[in-house]
């Protein structure tokens, strides 16, 4: 029933930018909070930033603040994740998931991800 759909992965150089996109279906996008994800090679899955359903309020990880930006088109269903300055560190498999940084890991429905590396 529920479906989300990563795209916008690729490969891109040290202070470029990326933006990802995730397609949702099988419910009512503007209803929940929505987070993106990611897994770096040999890491657990780290939390990177959430959007919430009413006031559209951000939150992102240290590690990614004041570089990437989150947002919404409840119209499209779509979430995305706009990714500037990227660094190395950025190299991982990027996923959105329902939830916030509280409950995605509870609630256990996010997409196929999508391939992002960052190097040189």
């Amino acid at each position: 029933e529920v479906q989300l759909v990563e795209s916008g992965g690729g490969s891109g150089q040290p202070g470029g930018s990326l933006r990802l996109s995730c397609v949702v279906s099988g419910f009512i996008l503007r209803t929940y909070t929505m987070s993106w994800v990611r897994q770096a090679p040999g890491k657990e899955l780290e939390w990177v930033s959430h959007i919430t359903s009413g006031r559209t309020t951000t939150s992102y990880a240290d590690s990614v603040k004041g570089r990437f930006t989150i947002s919404r088109d409840n119209t499209k269903n779509t979430l995305y994740l706009q990714m500037d300055n990227l660094k190395p560190e950025d190299t991982a498999v990027y996923y959105c998931a329902l939830g916030s940084l509280r409950n995605w890991r509870q609630l256990g429905s996010w997409g196929q991800g999508t391939q992002v590396t960052v190097s040189s």
